[in-house]
């Protein structure tokens, strides 16, 4: 599948988004995430992609059915991303979507195997600051 066909099916989710259909933009995420076509779509792409829907604005604090689908259906890709490349920030994906599914211990490890990367990178990062307040919040 090509980049234009994912930019389009992110377009139509965040038009449901913006217009107040929470619910069908997490069903398009879940149908995103769970096509078989979105793994081969190139690693930066599916991490934009996922990075739109876990930072998402206006998520309520409890999730619907929708949206705890959308967050399931992303541990796949997530997980696949973290054993083939090992970026720390997908370790924070990952481990936000744990979190928001209520699996805290695993949220834990991940954002501890994450922290322990981007240290031996830059201990100084942002991101070290983030996984730390995400462990500490755990």
């Amino acid at each position: 599948m090509s980049k234009d066909a994912l930019v389009n099916a992110v377009k139509t989710i965040h038009t449901q988004a913006r217009a107040g259909n929470l619910d069908d933009a997490y069903a398009g995420y879940r149908e995103l995430f769970s096509s078989a076509w979105f793994g081969e779509c190139k690693p930066e792409d599916q991490r934009q992609a996922l990075r739109l829907m876990v930072f998402a604005k206006g998520v309520p604090p409890k999730l619907t059915e929708a949206m705890t689908d959308a967050f399931r259906s992303a541990l796949q890709p997530l997980t696949e991303l973290v054993s083939r490349h090992g970026e720390p920030s997908d370790y924070e994906l990952l481990g936000i979507c744990h979190v928001e599914l209520g699996n805290n211990e695993s949220a834990d490890r991940i954002f501890r195997d994450g922290l322990t990367i981007e240290r031996q990178r830059n201990a100084g990062s942002d991101l070290c600051g983030a996984f730390m307040k995400r462990i500490a919040a755990l």
